[in-house]
Parts: structure tokens; C-alpha cells; sequence
């Protein structure tokens, strides 16, 4: 059991989790628009992920604390310097167009962790509602726009409704997130349940949720597809509907997070029925 927790604890601080979300988007993408498997691209995002996360998450503690880390911070930085090489050899077998777009979102990732604002001592993370815009967008073209420009993919109207809808939805899921850290976050940073209230946060997900359910219908002609939506979209509303301040260890940083890994295997199960 004490194993177990361990490598849970690993595997949630390591950012694996997190990545296999963003890997279960791509694949979500994949089907909806029939895209040839690209295992090259899938597993350059996921390896992608961790190293994105894991350098916003820790990048800081490292430089204020390089002498004195702990020993799981240290295996985590070694594990993220082998994700960043395998993201680097991935990255060599994908188109250089497809390189060249994800340049936007690399920026943005990196300016969410580096200071460059207010004398160099702001980043984009700490700007009002920037921190929940900047990462859905980042989701979003990662998990869309990419897989797209990388088998030459037709850019379309359908495909922006996708990434729009995809934003949407990221925005739904970390809202889980700015309720669980409401006593947490400093008072400079006004998320959305700090600025307008725990019950206001979570009608405002529905909203955001229920137009995410029309542009499922505008997007997709597929019965089996807008099933599994149905499916996902639901369990979204539970978790947002009774996330609290007060919230267990694993609720957002676990279950929220399976969101996507979940919506991503039922689509799977419908289309092997």
C-alpha cells in the first residue's frame, strides 16, 4: 500500500497524469476528424507535456532552492530531463511546419513560468485571469491544431469550432482547480472564484459547458461521437458541481484530471462495439 502511494504521488508530481489528459485529446482529435494514427505526434505531446508542466511547476523551487532539494524533486527533475529528450527525438520525425506552429504555444508556456512583466518580476500566470485563458489555449493548439497541421489536414471551419470547444472545456476543467486553491492563491491573483464566488464559477462552467454541447452538434454528425460527449459532459458537471474548497488530495489533481482519459476510452469502447 505505502508503494502504491508512492508511485501515486510520483505519478501525479511528475505531471504523467496531466500529459496522459492531453495525450487522450489528441487521440479524442484523431477520431473526430479521421486522421491517420500518429504515434510520432502523440507521443512528442505527451512527452511535451510533462516537460512544460514540470518546468512551470518547479522551475522556480529549483533556482530559490538548488542546494537543498528533496530527494523526490530531484528524481522528478531527472525524470523531466529524460522527457525533454525524448520529446526532442520525437520532435526530429515531425513536419517542420508542424514545428514552426507549435512555436506560439511553447511561447506562452514559457512565458507562464518567466518573469517579463511589471520590471521582469511578473509572468503571465500571475496577470488576472490570464493563468486559466493562456493554458486552455495552449491545450487547445496542442491538442487540435497540431495534429492537424501535422498529416496536412485541411484548416476549416470545423476545426476552429473544435479548438474553440476544446478551449471551452479546459477552462470547465480548471475551475476544479481555482476553487480547490481560493485559500491559497494571493490576493493579487483574482481567479474566477475569488472575483465572483464559488456558486458563480460553477453556473459559469455550466454555461461554458452547455456551449461546448452545441458546437459538439455543429461539429460532429457522428451518433457514436456525440454519445460519448454526452457521457463526458455529464461527469464534467458532477466534479464542477461538487468541487469545494475543502476538497480530498486527489479530487482535481486525479479524478478531475481523468476527465479527458475517460472521455477518450468510452469513445473508444462506442467504437468498438
Amino acid at each position: 500500500m505505502k508503494f502504491f502511494k508512492i508511485f501515486l504521488n510520483f505519478y501525479l508530481n511528475a505531471s504523467i497524469h496531466v500529459a496522459l489528459a492531453v495525450f487522450s485529446l489528441v487521440k479524442i482529435t484523431e477520431q473526430y476528424f479521421e486522421l491517420s494514427v500518429h504515434h510520432n505526434l502523440a507521443l512528442f505531446i505527451f512527452f511535451s507535456s510533462i516537460t512544460g508542466y514540470n518546468f512551470v511547476k518547479y522551475a522556480g523551487v529549483a533556482k530559490l532552492h538548488h542546494r537543498s532539494l528533496t530527494k523526490n524533486l530531484k528524481v522528478i527533475q531527472i525524470f523531466s530531463f529524460f522527457c525533454f529528450l525524448a520529446m526532442c527525438f520525437f520532435a526530429l520525425k515531425l513536419q517542420k511546419d508542424t514545428l514552426l506552429f507549435t512555436i506560439p504555444f511553447n511561447l506562452l508556456t514559457l512565458l507562464y513560468a518567466v518573469p517579463f512583466l511589471s520590471g521582469f518580476d511578473k509572468t503571465l500566470r500571475e496577470v488576472s485571469y490570464l493563468k486559466i485563458i493562456v493554458v486552455s489555449i495552449v491545450w487547445a493548439g496542442f491538442t487540435v491544431l497540431i495534429p492537424c497541421v501535422e498529416v496536412g489536414f485541411q484548416l476549416n471551419i470545423k476545426l476552429y469550432l473544435l479548438m474553440f470547444q476544446r478551449f471551452l472545456i479546459v477552462i470547465v476543467l480548471i475551475l476544479p482547480f481555482d476553487i480547490r486553491d481560493v485559500k491559497y492563491d494571493a490576493i493579487s491573483l483574482q481567479t474566477f472564484p475569488k472575483k465572483i464566488g464559488i456558486q458563480k464559477t460553477k453556473r459559469l462552467g455550466l454555461s461554458l459547458m452547455i456551449i461546448a454541447l452545441v458546437l459538439e452538434y455543429a461539429i460532429n454528425n457522428n451518433g457514436v461521437s456525440r454519445n460519448a460527449f454526452m457521457i463526458f459532459f455529464f461527469l464534467v458537471l458532477i466534479f464542477l458541481m461538487r468541487s469545494k474548497i475543502k476538497q480530498s488530495k486527489y479530487y482535481s489533481s486525479f479524478w478531475v484530471e481523468s476527465l479527458p482519459i475517460i472521455w477518450w476510452l468510452i469513445l473508444l469502447g462506442f467504437c468498438n462495439l
